[in-house]
This record gives C-alpha cells, structure tokens and sequence, in this order.
C-alpha cells in the first residue's frame, strides 16, 4: 500500500509513524526543512521538502499509482485543494483534515463537489471524546466494539480495597471481563492471571457490553460519581465551542473562560446558553470568584499543555470531581498517571485513529490508540483465508504484548480462552502494544504479507 501525507505537523508524525511500523510505503510532503530533518532522522520515509498545492510535485512523484493522500496541514483551505489537486491527478482516495466549524455546515457539498472522500475535524472528534467522559456513569476512558456489543474501559483504580493488592485471578466480578493492559509509573503491563493490582494502576477491561455497565455501577458505589451538572471550560478553542454545544443539547450548565476578547464576542453570539466569561483561565483568583468549587467538571483546553494540565491539578484541590486536560506533547502522556487528574486528551491520537480505520480498510471496523500512543485496539473481520484459522490461542502462542479481548461468532459475543478457535468471519478485538505492531502483522501472515496486507487487498486498496 502507498500512501501520501502532506504536512509533517504532529498528525502527519504520527500517522507516518504508525504506518512505517506496518511496513507501508509512506510519502510525506512539507515545507518546512526542519520537520523534514526531523523525520528523516528517525523514519524511512520518503520525504519532499515542497508544497503539497504544487501540481509537478505531485505529478513528479505518481499520485495517480497512491492508494490514499491524507492531507493534515495547519491550513483547511490547503488541505481541501491538496485533495482536489489528487483526486484530480488519479489518486484512489483522499483525506483532509479540515477545522473551521463553518465548513461542517457544508461537508456533503464540499465532498461531493471537490472529490474529498473522507473529512476528518479534530476539534469535534475530541469533543466528541470529552463528552463521553463527562455524561457516562464512571469517569474514564470507553471505547465501543462490535457495533457496541463490546465494550472498553480504564479505571484508574485508586485505593479501592476491591482492587488493589488482589491478583487478578483472585478478583471477584471479573468471570467474563479481561484486564487486557495495566498502565503504572508511566509504564505499560501486559498482565496474567498472577499479576497484582497496586495502588493508582490505571487498568484496561474489555468485555461484553452489558458486563461492562455491571462493573461500572458497581465501581459508582465506591467512586461516589454523580451526574455532571455544572462545567467550567478554560479556552475559547473550537474544542470548547463544539463541547459546550454538546453539553448545553444534555441541559448541563456551561462556563467559558476566554482571554480574548473578540473570540469571547463570537462565542456569545453563537452559544445563546453559555456563560462566556472575559479573563485568564489560568487565574486561580478569577476561577474562584466564578465559583470553581461548585462544579462537577473542568475542562482545560487553552493551546498550553502546561497551563492545562497545572489548572487541572489546582481544579482538583478545590474539589472538583473530574477534571480533563488537553495535552498535544506526546512526551507529556508519561506522566500523566502520576497527577492528580482523571484524563488527559491527546487530540492526535484521536484524529490518528479516525485516519487509521479509513487506511485499514473495510475489514478494519475501529481503531482506538490509547496508553499514550504505546497501545492500540483494532477491530478486525477474519479473512477466510488466514493460515490461523481453525487453530486455538494456545495453538498460536501469541507474542506476549499482543491480547485477543473478545470475539463475535453469529451475533455470540464472548472472551475467549486458550482452548477458543478461530474461525472465519469472527469479529476479534485485539489490543497490541506499539512495539508488537510488526509482530502482529508478521505472525498472521498469509501468502499476501500478512493479516492487515490480506485486509487492505481484500477491500481493493492494494496496488
């Protein structure tokens, strides 16, 4: 598969990133040298240094023989002509990244008319995220599979005595969940059934979708959660402006606080409901006077991922019960188990999800990047060709970083064990670490290059 990624922002890094680890044969235009000398000196990739507008670059480089041209520059408009421009020239399928709110008012006509045929908007999808986070029962992440019938979630398990210091065979409740992955100290465990759950383990379950809620309400007595009723927003950003929207539509009270005065006159004109304050969201003495001690959320979403996650741990000693920060360095997502804030939101991690899907293919049904990017859930329909079929898990000796949480068999859904089979048309959840991406894809090799070259070749998007 070849692909083509115009601008080498922090998207088109990680996408890059990601791909190069599955062995696809990744093009990436920027203008900028210095992005350029950064790729170059950790990936093989091939770099242009030039504009993805530029007609002779793209012609020069074959757009037409691409199986996908994602174009994730900082500029919308660069990014609708650029797939214009490839659509235009031959190429199979085209991406943009596009932010402006206005223009989700006209997405059917921008795709339609300008051969776009995938738009994907950040900003919406992680406030799509954030508004799970605040409105479901328990206060972590979730991710839905198999068409919602299986479920994931992470727990930061804190001090609960119905957790902590328990192997994880000796854990009640558990008969059909899986503890697929522990995040610790920054680093990540693949557990068994001997493992011990410590204090402020943040832990991933996966299971069946009705399982789930029963662990969920049970872990609400121990949490105390209540509903979300009051949220404060620091940062007029488009993130803040879809979010609100959201939570005003769920009839929850709405904050913002915004140092800039004409992004506070265009908030006010468009959120009738919200209370848009004008001031420093990083003002302990204004979030004070607004009173910040009787919300049940704040949400940090200024472009300063140190302001965000500092007002999140300065929210949470004033009381307020979930606090969500946005962070956009990947470095930061090490630490972020070791404060005292419930979640911290990588938009590009959500967009490279959305993206990873549509490049996977028709038999790739979701990709979900969690763990700080060190971890990944995919969603795959088995091909009646793998050489794995018919073989149980013990058969197969998985490499140790990478899980089979679940299976759907003619609408059963259920987590398997060593003795379970694999079988064609099986709906599989698979969680792998990082760096046992490759190892995925080599152990289920076939004659085509392995389980995800079978997928993309079978959804036509081979070359």
């Amino acid at each position: 598969m070849k692909v083509m990624i115009v601008g080498a922002g922090k998207l088109g890094t990680k996408l890059a990133e990601t791909m190069v680890a599955e062995h696809i044969d990744v093009t990436v235009i920027e203008n900028n040298s210095e992005k350029i000398d950064r790729i170059n000196s950790h990936m093989d990739v091939l770099t242009v240094h030039g504009s993805g507008v530029d007609i002779s670059i793209l012609q020069e480089l074959n757009v037409e023989e691409y199986d996908l041209l994602v174009a994730v520059t900082s500029l919308d408009e660069t990014n609708v002509v650029v797939c214009t421009l490839a659509k235009k020239l031959g190429c199979k399928m085209t991406v943009a990244r596009i932010r402006n709110a206005e223009y989700l008012k006209q997405m059917k006509f921008i795709k339609r008319e300008l051969g776009i045929d995938h738009v994907i908007n950040p900003d919406f999808a992680t406030a799509e995220s954030i508004e799970r986070y605040l409105l479901k029962s328990h206060s972590f992440y979730s991710d839905k599979f198999v068409s919602g019938k299986v479920q994931m979630i992470d727990i930061n398990i804190e001090t609960l005595d119905i957790f902590v210091g328990k192997k994880i065979k000796d854990l009640d409740n558990m008969k059909h969940l899986l503890i697929v992955a522990i995040s610790r100290d920054g680093e990540v465990i693949i557990p068994n059934g001997e493992t011990v759950l410590e204090e402020f383990d943040l832990i991933y379950i996966m299971g069946k979708a009705e399982e789930i809620d029963n662990i969920s309400n049970k872990l609400d007595d121990n949490l105390m959660d209540r509903p979300v009723k009051n949220v404060m927003i620091l940062g007029g950003s488009n993130i803040a402006y879809y979010l609100a929207k959201k939570l005003i539509h769920n009839n929850i009270n709405v904050t913002i606080i915004e140092k800039n005065m004409e992004v506070c006159k265009k908030l006010a004109e468009k959120l009738n409901e919200t209370l848009i304050i004008h001031g420093d969201g990083t003002d302990i003495t204004l979030l004070e006077d607004e009173h910040l001690d009787r919300m049940d959320a704040l949400v940090a979403t200024t472009g300063f991922d140190e302001s965000n996650l500092l007002m999140g741990i300065m929210a949470k000693q004033q009381g307020v019960r979930k606090v969500i920060s946005k962070i956009s360095r990947e470095n930061y997502s090490k630490i972020i188990d070791r404060l005292d804030v419930d979640v911290a939101i990588n938009p590009v991690y959500i967009t490279s999800s959305k993206i990873l899907k549509i490049i996977r293919g028709g038999k790739i049904m979701s990709v979900s990047l969690l763990i700080g990017g060190d971890g990944e859930v995919t969603e795959i329909i088995l091909d009646d060709k793998l050489p794995i079929l018919n073989k149980t898990l013990e058969e197969l000796d998985l490499p140790k970083g990478i899980i089979i949480g679940s299976i759907s068999r003619d609408g059963r859904v259920f987590i398997p064990d060593g003795r379970t089979r694999l079988m064609a048309k099986d709906r599989v959840v698979v969680f792998s670490l990082k760096e046992n991406l490759d190892d995925l894809s080599m152990f289920f090799r076939g004659k085509k290059g392995g389980i995800l070259g079978e997928l993309w070749n079978s959804s036509g998007n081979a070359r």
